[in-house]
């Protein structure tokens, strides 16, 4: 029934289209010729038309995805529509991490030219949905045995993933200069201010690059772990992976832009995570040195996440990111406090970012 790659440049329409989708629930097919064309597709891997179609969710980029329902199974349709998206790294990646050991939905299907995919449906229940005090540590646990099997299985050397360097790292942090200061908040250009930034890039720049190197899927989070019934969970949104710090996607799971845990409790986490990847064999460092790098790879991470949200804001228009900007600050301000060599950055935050962030965001940063 399936094929592993189907490639066709037109898809015919289907009379009965519009009965596929709930009134409401997707724009017109007369506006909406992606969706034309996907439902058209979806035929041929399935034998069939489609019984219906539903959003399943978007996500921050052009990529949306569609639940579909045939012979009483289910399936998730991803719309990648080109040039702004490609899923053959979605794929490839997708096979790397399986060989690894970790839980990635199945390509049934796909037409790479024209951006489709076909997936194994992982449900509607992600991380974010289930996490509370009772189910935090169990939840966490599966997702740290699958991270740890995720930076074992897969070789650096022979992946073919690129390098979190130096310049990517840099990059996104300017997000935060560029976005967030200059655009969100507006704030005119300081000289004094751009080599505080750089003082600060340089050194979490640093501490990145220090850390031993495995596979990340650079957004590990709460938001794209589903809740499985077997292999828990099912990991989403991988197709930007790389080979970078160590850190990286634990302090994605444990610091979540979305959701927050006491200090305490988020330490005691990471240094689980610690001793359960020196069992696979991986490089750690001592604890002290692993939980630092940890820190700092935080502050990194948050500071590109408030540049994105605010992009998303300004350039997307989508506004729903805004509300997590005053959280992920707060993760920068409160881990930085324990770092002397960031009380710069800190200040320069307090003097002349938080009170016009909360003018700005409507709410206390």
């Amino acid at each position: 029934m399936w094929s592993n790659t189907v490639s066709v440049a037109f898809y015919p329409m289907i009379p009965s289209i519009m009965s596929i989708f709930e009134q409401g629930s997707v724009p017109p097919v007369a506006t909406d010729p992606r969706i034309q064309a996907l439902t058209g597709w979806l035929t041929q891997p399935l034998g069939k038309p489609p019984e219906n179609l539903k959003p399943a969710s978007s996500d921050a980029s052009f990529r949306r995805y569609f639940r579909v329902w045939c012979d009483g199974e289910t399936y998730i349709a991803m719309d990648a529509p080109p040039p702004m998206e490609d899923v053959r790294p979605f794929m490839k990646i997708a096979r790397l991490m399986q060989d690894a050991g970790v839980s990635t939905p199945t390509v049934h299907a796909a037409d790479e030219d024209n951006g489709f995919l076909l997936l194994d449906d992982f449900g509607s229940e992600n991380y974010l949905d289930r996490l509370d005090e009772a189910s935090a540590d169990r939840l966490y646990g599966d997702a740290m045995d699958s991270l740890a099997r995720l930076q074992a299985g897969v070789d650096t050397g022979s992946c073919g993933l690129p390098d979190y360097d130096e310049t990517l790292l840099r990059n996104e942090m300017n997000l935060f200069r560029d976005w967030f200061l200059g655009k969100l908040l507006g704030l005119p250009s300081d000289p004094d201010r751009d080599q505080c930034l750089e003082r600060t890039w340089r050194l979490l720049v640093a501490s990145a690059l220090e850390q031993p190197r495995v596979c990340v899927h650079r957004d590990y989070h709460s938001r794209n772990l589903m809740v499985t019934s077997v292999d828990n969970p099912g990991i989403l949104d991988f197709q930007d992976a790389v080979i970078g710090p160590v850190t990286y996607d634990l302090v994605s799971l444990l610091r979540d832009c979305y959701v927050a845990w006491p200090p305490a409790r988020v330490r005691q986490w990471a240094a689980d995570y610690h001793g359960l990847i020196k069992q696979h064999g991986i490089e750690t460092g001592s604890l002290a040195e692993f939980l630092r790098w940890f820190d700092l790879m935080g502050i990194q991470r948050h500071l590109k996440a408030i540049g994105i949200f605010s992009r998303l804001k300004l350039r997307d228009g989508k506004n729903g990111y805004l509300k997590d900007i005053p959280r992920t600050l707060s993760y920068v301000m409160s881990v930085g406090q324990d770092y002397p060599e960031l009380a710069e950055f800190l200040d320069l935050l307090r003097e002349q970012v938080l009170d016009r962030a909360g003018a700005v965001l409507g709410a206390p940063a």
